[in-house]
């Protein structure tokens, strides 16, 4: 096994992956400053007609159409995307933290599909659904020999839609035949406890339209319980990212105000911003007044951890490099997914759109995450026998057709696994089957951030990543004061230094 073991499954990159800078609802009108390829256009109408004349079957025009809009755009990069009406739809449902299903959160184990926890209220815990429940058959369907994807694409449908379930739960001898009818459900993407007197963990799974609002009332329940917060972790692990407003929000609720967050650089020139802490960039559309202004002082001074791994991709990338540059917080765990650009949705038709890369994104410090992610200042495995299912992750430079890093052309940093090392992880993992819950008492790399937090030794990864320092954008100049790291203990190994620009 000389190649480390590749699996897209494990990304976890939700119902879409990546910032999404803007939601330009306009059709395209714009024309191209470039001459259209007339030759090239004509072989494509060419071979429509040969299709339409000699292929061995009718094929209907908006098919072939569609098809070919469709490889147009995927061609480009792995995250551009024509968005037909129900992917269209499942973007927008997305990013408003909302969709038409059954409520639960699954995973994948022994082939079928697990309930890692129904949602409260809705139709699955309502009808008895279970965590550890094994789902064997969707309908008439056996699940064995599905994806994930394709599962939870034939688990949600229309609202007041019936699907039978059967299910297998360990405590019962027969399998267990459930009716539900699916209804809208809503996500909370912020979930939040206090671990223990004076320390407490705030968890983002997903950066949707209400993440800065619904972490806002999260952090004020945890000082209404523990007023004088000592160290607080902010889980960014396995967040795949999504709407740039939110992740600007959630940086912005422990930075100085007016501080940049994040830049981008693309051929348009609206692409070209910068993005600061300030409410015109984070407010949702319907809130009055500035809903970070809602949070108590000491949430900007309280010493922090990031956590991160491989799933935490694009927005949560965002968060931790603008936190890691402001040397405000510790970022903790392994290295993240490395998605530095940003999608714009396009509306071609009433129900269809085009998802276009149209820039890269920078931290403050001018650092391109792209193919290459946000190194923590502290590695920590996912366990303290290694770091098992996070090392198997199909990471962005991994992806065929990746845009490239513009800023650092030198290898990306990679942990160095041999032969034998891979081995063992592998059978590490064989043994450890449970999908590690996080925010548990059994959660390694949460029990590492408190130990940092305390001022306690913390069991670092036995991976080797040599880290280079990367070029900015421009020569830095000092910037504001993030209140440091907390206790100081660990040297940051980011510049800490940013270079402001005035909004274009």
């Amino acid at each position: 096994m000389g190649s480390r073991l590749k699996n897209a499954g494990l990304i976890g990159l939700g119902m879409f992956a990546g910032v999404i800078g803007s939601m330009q609802f306009d059709a395209i009108a714009q024309k191209s400053a470039a001459p259209l390829p007339v030759e090239e256009l004509r072989q494509l109408a060419d071979v429509f007609g040969l299709i339409k004349s000699d292929y061995v079957e009718p094929v209907e025009d908006k098919k072939l159409l569609t098809e070919a809009i469709s490889g147009m755009v995927a061609s480009l990069d792995p995250h551009s995307a024509y968005l037909d009406k129900k992917a269209f739809k499942e973007l927008r449902e997305g990013t408003q933290g909302k969709f038409v299903g059954l409520g639960i959160e699954v995973g994948m184990e022994d082939g079928y599909v697990k309930v890692i926890s129904p949602i409260e209220d809705s139709p699955a815990y309502k009808a008895g659904l279970k965590a550890g429940d094994l789902i064997t058959r969707l309908d008439s369907t056996p699940v064995k020999g599905m994806t994930l994807d394709e599962a939870v694409k034939k688990m949600r449908g229309e609202p007041n839609t019936k699907i039978t379930l059967t299910i297998a739960r360990k405590e019962e001898d027969k399998p267990l035949i459930v009716t539900i009818v699916r209804q809208e459900i809503r996500v909370q993407s912020v979930k939040s406890k206090v671990l223990e007197p004076g320390y407490a963990w705030v968890r983002i799974s997903q950066f949707q339209e209400p993440t800065v609002e619904d972490m806002v009332k999260k952090i004020n329940a945890i000082y209404a319980q523990e007023p004088t917060l000592k160290g607080l972790v902010l889980d960014l692990r396995n967040d795949p990212g999504g709407v740039l407003p939110g992740a600007i929000g959630v940086a912005g609720a422990f930075l100085p105000k007016d501080v940049a967050i994040v830049s981008t650089n693309g051929q348009l020139p609206d692409s070209k911003q910068t993005f600061y802490s300030r409410r015109e960039f984070y407010g949702s559309r319907g809130i009055v007044g500035d809903p970070l202004s809602k949070l108590p002082d000491a949430v900007k001074k309280v010493p922090m951890v990031v956590l991160v791994n491989g799933g935490s991709a694009s927005a949560s990338e965002i968060v931790a490099g603008a936190l890691q540059d402001y040397k405000r917080a510790i970022v903790m765990g392994t290295q993240t997914f490395g998605k530095g650009s940003v999608q714009t949705i396009r509306q071609l038709s009433t129900d269809t759109a085009v998802k276009l890369t149209t820039a890269r994104y920078y931290t403050p410090s001018g650092r391109a995450i792209q193919a290459k992610g946000i190194v923590p200042d502290l590695m920590v495995d996912e366990t303290a026998d290694g770091d098992l299912l996070n090392g198997l992750r199909l990471r962005e430079a991994d992806l065929t057709k990746h845009l490239s890093n513009d800023k650092d052309k030198s290898p990306e940093e990679t942990a160095k696994f041999d032969e034998v090392e891979e081995e063992q992880r592998l059978a590490a993992l064989e043994k450890r089957r449970k999908p590690l819950e996080l925010g548990s008492k059994d959660d390694f790399q949460l029990a590492q951030a408190l130990n940092h937090l305390k001022g306690m030794p913390v069991q670092l990864s036995k991976a080797k990543i040599e880290s280079k320092k990367e070029p900015t954008i421009n020569d830095p100049e000092p910037s504001p004061n993030g209140n440091g790291n907390g206790n100081g203990k660990h040297d940051d190994k980011s510049n800490g230094k940013v270079k402001e620009k005035d909004k274009k």
